[in-house]
């Protein structure tokens, strides 16, 4: 049986923002501020390391009882029982992912186009991240996306919309007016000297400007 999905706080990870910091406390500090969803991506690690810490993040998301995805590793998901594997247009096909994941393993793909939504929605996706919305420095973006398209996006779909890219509380008010279902923020949490604080700031504007 799935998990429930509450989309509206969607951590993704990114250890280069911690400063020296300890990476499991600032997770923790953060899901205890309200985040709603985590996801493990780490770009520059090996393969070891990425399953050793997707296991110390798997016994720390169920303890809190957050669902936890794994980016684009569908053997890493497997191998450390997540919640979720979130896959973008460059990896596994959806449908395969959809095919290898257990029942009950979610699935998120991203999408930047009403077609591409559309067609992972189909191939059995659970949630679409969809993004960057704003300039970011986490990933190299030629082109943002447009609001216009972000609103056509969830209209298109019925699974929960994340936006992704620049988020902080004091910009995602038009997004939430898109009738998303919630953010996924990346450095205005793990860069927070107080990620725990910057949660619980970011899930009140969301809860603020959510459309119902």
């Amino acid at each position: 049986m799935s998990v429930a999905i509450d989309s509206r706080l969607y951590l993704v990870t990114d250890r280069s923002r911690l400063d020296g910091r300890d990476f499991l406390g600032v997770v923790e500090d953060a899901i205890r501020g309200g985040v709603t969803m985590l996801q493990l991506r780490e770009k520059d690690c090996s393969s070891r390391e990425f399953y050793e810490l997707g296991l110390a993040l798997r016994e720390l998301t169920r303890r809190y009882r957050v669902p936890f995805w794994i980016n684009d590793r569908l053997d890493i998901a497997l191998a450390v029982g997540a919640d979720g594997l979130h896959i973008g247009q460059s990896d596994l096909p959806a449908a395969v992912a959809k095919k290898l994941l257990p029942p009950g393993m979610l699935l998120g793909v991203s999408a930047k186009t009403v077609e591409q939504a559309i067609a992972a929605e189909q191939a059995g996706a659970d949630c679409l991240g969809s993004g960057a919305v704003y300039p970011t420095t986490t990933k190299v973006i030629t082109r943002t996306l447009a609001l216009d398209e972000l609103r056509r996006i969830k209209a298109a779909v019925k699974i929960p919309v994340v936006a992704i890219g620049g988020i902080t509380a004091d910009n995602l008010a038009p997004l939430m007016a898109c009738g998303i279902d919630g953010v996924a923020v990346v450095s205005a949490i793990m860069a927070s000297p107080q990620p725990g604080a910057a949660a619980r700031t970011i899930l009140a504007a969301v809860d603020r400007h959510r459309q119902f």
